[in-house]
C-alpha cells in the first residue's frame, strides 16, 4: 500500500521515521510532506495513488477525495473530523480514522488557564507592568467556590470538570447522556438554560456537528449572568461570535477567552471578536503541545497499522 502523510504533525523527524519504519519494512510506501497546502490541486496530487492518506487539520474537501481512486483510508491526526467531507467518504466507502484523545489534558489545562486569567487578569497584568501602572483595580476573583459550567461532557470536558474541582469549584453540567464517570465525580447535571444562568464560569466540550453548529446563539448568551466568563476551545461555528462580541461590548457578559473562530486564523481585521472588550483571543493553540503531538503521531500511525492488518481503531461514524 502507498500512505501518504499530506501535512507535517509536529513531530520530529527521527520519531517519523521510527513510526513510519513499521511501514516500510512491511513492503510499503511511505512518503510525507513538510508544508501545509489548502489548494485543491495540490492535495490531489499528493492524495494521488495513495491507498492512506494521514492530514491533521487541514480542509481534506470533497473534490480531493473522488479523485484518489486509490483512497480507502483517512487517517485524520485530530479528534474532529468536519474539515474532512464525511459525505464523499460515505459516497467512496472510504473509512476515516481520528486521534481520538490525543489532546484532552492540553485542551483542558488551556481552558482552565484561560479562567485563571479572566478571573485574575494576568494578560492585563503584563501589559500594565510593561506599560508604567501599578496592580490598581486588578486584583480579580477565584476559582475557589465559583460555580463552573461544563456543556459536553465527552473525554475533554470530563478532565476540566476535574481540574475545576481540583481548584475547588462546584461543577454543573449540560450533556445529553450520562456517564459513571462523571456521577463518581457528583458533576451535577442539568438543563442548558440552568447551566447558562447558573454558572459564573461556562465552557464549551462540543463537537461541531450539524446539531451542534450555532447552539450557543443570542438566546443562549442572553441567559449568562453579566460578570459570567465565557470560553471555547472547541469549535468556532458551535457558538454565534458576533453575538458573543455584541454582549460583551454591552456589559451584558464579563469576559470571553476564545482559541477558536469561524475560521482558521490569520483573523480578518473586521472580524468583530477582534475588537470587542473584556476578551482573551489565542490563534487555536489548545490541541498543541509537545505531549500531545507525540500523542497524536502514535495514535494515527497505530490507527494505519490497525486498518492494514485488519483491525481498524477509531473509526469514525459519517
Amino acid at each position: 500500500m502507498k500512505i501518504s502523510l499530506l501535512e507535517p504533525l509536529g513531530i520530529s523527524k527521527h520519531l517519523l521515521d521510527e513510526l513510519s519504519k513499521s511501514l516500510t519494512e512491511e513492503g510499503h510506501e511511505f512518503v510525507y510532506y513538510e508544508t501545509k497546502t489548502t489548494d485543491v490541486d495540490e492535495l490531489a496530487k499528493r492524495s494521488m495513488d495513495s491507498d492512506i492518506v494521514i492530514i491533521a487539520n487541514n480542509p481534506y474537501p470533497g473534490e480531493v477525495i473522488m479523485q484518489a481512486e486509490k483512497l480507502k483510508m483517512i487517517a485524520v491526526a485530530f479528534t474532529g473530523i468536519d474539515h474532512v467531507d464525511c459525505e464523499a467518504c460515505k459516497e467512496r466507502g472510504i473509512m476515516v480514522c481520528n486521534a481520538s484523545g490525543y489532546s484532552t489534558e492540553t485542551v483542558a489545562e488551556l481552558v482552565l488557564a484561560m479562567a485563571v486569567d479572566g478571573l485574575r487578569n494576568v494578560a492585563k497584568g503584563n501589559e500594565l507592568v510593561r506599560t508604567g501602572g501599578t496592580n490598581a483595580g486588578i486584583g480579580g476573583r477565584e476559582i475557589c467556590g465559583r460555580t463552573v459550567g461544563i456543556i459536553g461532557l465527552g473525554q475533554i470536558g470530563l478532565r476540566c470538570a476535574k481540574l475545576f474541582q481540583a481548584f475547588g469549584a462546584n461543577v454543573i453540567a449540560y450533556n445529553r447522556s450520562r456517564s459513571k464517570e462523571a456521577e463518581a465525580m457528583r458533576i451535577c447535571y442539568k438543563t442548558l438554560e440552568e447551566v447558562l444562568e447558573n454558572s459564573d464560569i461556562i465552557s464549551v466540550n462540543l463537537p461541531l456537528n450539524e446539531e451542534t453548529r450555532g447552539f450557543i446563539g443570542a438566546s443562549e448568551i442572553a441567559k449568562m449572568k453579566s460578570d459570567a466568563i465565557f470560553i471555547n476551545c472547541a469549535r468556532g461555528s458551535i457558538v454565534d461570535n458576533e453575538a458573543l462580541a455584541k454582549a460583551l461590548n454591552e456589559d451584558k457578559l464579563g469576559f470571553a477567552c476564545v482559541d477558536v473562530f469561524d475560521m482558521e486564523p490569520p483573523i480578518p481585521e473586521d472580524y468583530p471578536l477582534l475588537h470587542a472588550k473584556n476578551t482573551l483571543l489565542t490563534p487555536h493553540q489548545a490541541f498543541i503541545s509537545e505531549e500531545a503531538m507525540v500523542r497524536r503521531a502514535n495514535i494515527v500511525f497505530q490507527n494505519v497499522y490497525g486498518y492494514i492488518h485488519g483491525k481498524p481503531a477509531n473509526v469514525c461514524r459519517l
